[in-house]
Order: structure tokens, then C-alpha cells, then sequence
């Protein structure tokens, strides 16, 4: 039988006999867990002795004796010699010091799992019986991508005296365009705070006991102000929990996230941000229409629909080189189409809204600048919308009269 333990090497002796490719592979895991390594080889192969050298390790240029294993934690053998391995592990068990033996594991005692980690969270895999690498390896790799996904719990049982604040970019909207750290966070998290437009299918998947708290916001309705957000996360973290704060798109981009990493740093909360596709290029990008494009458009200016029309953004809309994309800007289509059309931008611009980005409801109205507020009335476009303003957003520029998702209309 064979029992696994978490064991800290951090500070204390380790002992590599041999300096062939095992113990260079080997060697680098042990100084990453702070090992303190005296390697033993009459010769050592280049990636060894660039290791050796980098960490400033004591190298013996001989065979292993036996009094080398004296006062060290754990030994790990792999001369490429079954017999001088052998010579190595029997003498550490005379000694009572753990041994590695890579040219027979069976026959030493201790193994080094196959092992992955998410987080704070260490899982090895090692064999009860009989050694099979291969089998341990591709199991390890099954498991890791489990943890990758964030569906494997994940979440502490245990309080801790301090917590921390992650804000998590969900990008467009489908749990599977989330990073993968995103998705980790998700699995630790004790507490949920999220948006309206947060990839909410996610949440269905998380601990029952995890609390989900909506502080979603709507055009002209803001149920939880800004000040309020930023009061929860603290007094969530302050209580030892794990709190992620889940966005759509990304946190930086128009999400107040800057607001709320602010209000964690005053308060002395440890916080994190993990980026997210944003709707800027993401919603454009799934009704087929790239924000730049070779030949057509070589810079990009984004506009918050509900702030005034600045001259930068008069300048960009009677640029044909540049492309506009305007976020939470369906009610303020009107008065941008006055300002721009004011500013003498040509009534033939291209202009493309996408609904619903990435969901199953999308839908694309193509019109043009002089027929844009009637265009997206008839249509009945309703925010969550994007509005792309400028040549990438002419039908026919990647794509015939199809779209890539969702439906089109004129």
C-alpha cells in the first residue's frame, strides 16, 4: 500500500544522484518548491549544469558514497544505472531517509506523483502498485483540465482570516468564451457578485451553498449604486470570504471596475483582476465585421453611448480610416446621428448594430448613418447592443448577404 503525503521541501536538503534528463526535468520541481539541492554526477548533461549554475548549486563531480545521504530530507536517484539506483535507494533505507528511484519506483520509498495545480490547490497521482508514468500522466491531464474548467469543487470549507476580491471579466456572454482563470476564481468563490450582462449560465453550475448576489444594472435603473458594490465586496472579503465580482465583457472597459479596485486597495483587501473578452471586438467580431481591417480601417475609438459626443468622437466618425464602437448607446443614437451628421460626416457611413452578441437571439441591422434612427426603429433594436460605425460595417466586406449568427435586417 502506498500512502500520500503534502510534503514542504522549502529550505531543506535534497540529494539528485545522477545528471542525466530525469533529474534535469525532476530538478526543476524541487528548486520550484525551494529545495535546497546538492546534485551528485561525475558528468552532468547541459541542461543540468545550466540549472546548476542559474541556482548557484553545490555539484559533486563523483559517484554517490553512502555517508552522502546523511541529513537530507529526500533523495532522488536516476544515474541510468538500475544497479547503482538500486546501491542508492538501499542505503537510504538503512538510513531512514525517503528515496526516489526513477530507474525502478517500485523499489523506492517514495514516488513523485504526477501532478497539477489550480491555485492554492496541489493534485498529484501516483500508482499503489506497480509503476505506469504514462497511466499516471494522462490521468493528471484529465484532471487538470477539469480544474481548468472550474467543475470540480474547489471552493474552501475552511474560513480564512482574510479575504480577497477577484474581478472576473465574463466577456460576451457563453461560459465557454470565458479564460480559463476566470472560470477557476468561479469555483473558489464564497460569494458571487454579478452583473446583468455576466455570463450567468456559469452561476447555475456553482456550490449551492455559494451566495450569488445580482447587482445588475439596467438603462435608467440602478437598484445597487456604485458605492454600495464597492461597500460589498469589502465587507465580504473583510469577513474572510473569496469574492468574485463577475462583469460582462471586460472589467476596465466601461465596467467601473477601476472604481472597485480602488475601493479594495483603500481598504486593504487583496484584489485581482482577470481580464475578459470585451464587446467592443467580440460583438462586432460574431456578426462577422473585424474593428480593423486592411485596407479599410486602421484604429479603433470606443464611445460610451451615455456620455455627451465629444469632438475626438466627431473627429473618428469623419475619419473613413477609423472605426466607432459604441457601447449602451441605443437611446443615444439620435443625438449622435444629429452631432455626426452636423459635423459633415458622409450620410452613406456604414453603420451595423448587433443585438444580443453571442446568444441565440443575435441580430444584425445594417443601415447607414442617414437612415439609422428610423433603420433601428422599425427594426425595434433594444439594448444589450453594439453600434459599429464605419466601412468594416458594410454588408459584403468578409461576408456574403448571411451573417456569420443571428438574423439580419435591410
Amino acid at each position: 500500500m502506498t500512502t500520500m503525503l503534502g510534503v514542504s521541501l522549502a529550505g531543506r536538503s535534497v540529494v539528485m544522484v545522477g545528471g542525466g534528463s530525469v533529474t534535469a526535468r525532476r530538478l526543476e520541481r524541487f528548486l520550484a518548491d525551494g529545495a535546497d539541492v546538492t546534485v551528485i554526477a561525475p558528468e552532468l548533461t547541459d541542461a543540468v549544469r545550466e540549472l546548476v549554475d542559474a541556482h548557484e548549486l553545490t555539484w559533486l563531480p563523483r559517484r554517490a558514497r553512502a555517508a552522502d545521504v546523511a541529513g537530507a530530507w529526500l533523495v532522488h536517484t536516476a544515474t541510468g544505472d538500475a544497479r547503482a539506483d538500486a546501491d542508492v535507494a538501499a542505503t537510504c533505507e538503512r538510513r531512514r531517509v525517503l528515496c526516489i528511484n526513477a530507474s525502478d519506483g517500485a523499489h523506492g520509498s517514495a514516488r513523485l506523483a504526477a501532478e497539477t495545480r489550480s491555485g492554492d490547490v496541489i493534485v498529484g497521482v501516483v500508482s499503489d502498485a506497480g509503476v505506469d508514468p504514462g497511466r499516471a500522466a494522462r490521468l493528471r491531464d484529465a484532471v487538470a483540465d477539469l480544474l481548468r474548467r472550474g467543475t470540480l469543487p474547489l471552493r474552501r470549507r475552511r474560513a480564512t482570516p482574510q479575504g480577497r476580491v477577484d474581478l472576473v471579466g465574463g466577456g460576451p456572454g457563453p461560459a465557454d468564451l470565458m479564460t480559463i482563470r476566470g472560470r477557476r476564481l468561479l469555483a473558489e468563490a464564497d460569494v458571487v457578485v454579478a452583473d446583468r450582462l455576466s455570463p450567468t449560465d456559469v452561476l447555475a453550475e456553482l456550490d449551492p451553498e455559494v451566495e450569488i448576489i445580482d447587482v445588475g444594472k439596467r438603462p435608467g435603473h440602478h437598484p445597487v449604486p456604485q458605492a454600495e458594490i464597492n461597500a460589498l465586496l469589502v465587507e465580504h472579503a473583510r469577513a474572510g470570504k473569496r469574492v468574485v465580482r463577475l462583469k460582462g465583457g471586460d472589467p476596465f472597459v466601461y465596467g467601473r471596475g477601476g472604481e472597485e479596485v480602488s475601493a479594495c486597495l483603500e481598504a486593504g483587501i487583496p484584489v485581482e483582476v482577470v481580464p475578459g473578452l470585451t464587446s467592443v471586438v467580440s460583438v462586432p467580431q460574431a456578426a462577422g465585421i473585424p474593428v480593423t481591417h486592411r485596407g479599410t480601417a486602421a484604429s479603433v475609438h470606443v464611445v460610451n453611448g451615455q456620455a455627451q459626443t465629444t469632438p475626438a468622437t466627431l473627429a473618428a466618425l469623419a475619419d473613413e480610416t477609423v472605426t466607432t464602437v459604441v457601447l449602451m448607446g441605443v437611446a443615444a443614437l439620435p443625438r449622435l446621428v444629429d452631432a455626426a451628421r452636423a459635423a459633415g460626416v458622409p450620410a452613406d457611413r456604414p453603420i451595423a448594430i448587433i443585438e444580443q452578441g453571442h446568444t441565440p437571439q443575435q441580430r444584425t441591422t445594417r443601415t447607414t448613418l442617414s437612415h439609422a434612427v428610423a433603420d433601428a426603429a422599425a427594426a425595434g433594436v433594444r439594448n444589450p447592443a453594439v453600434i459599429v460605425i464605419g466601412d468594416v460595417a458594410r454588408a459584403g466586406l468578409l461576408l456574403p448577404e448571411r451573417e456569420m449568427a443571428g438574423g439580419s435586417t435591410r
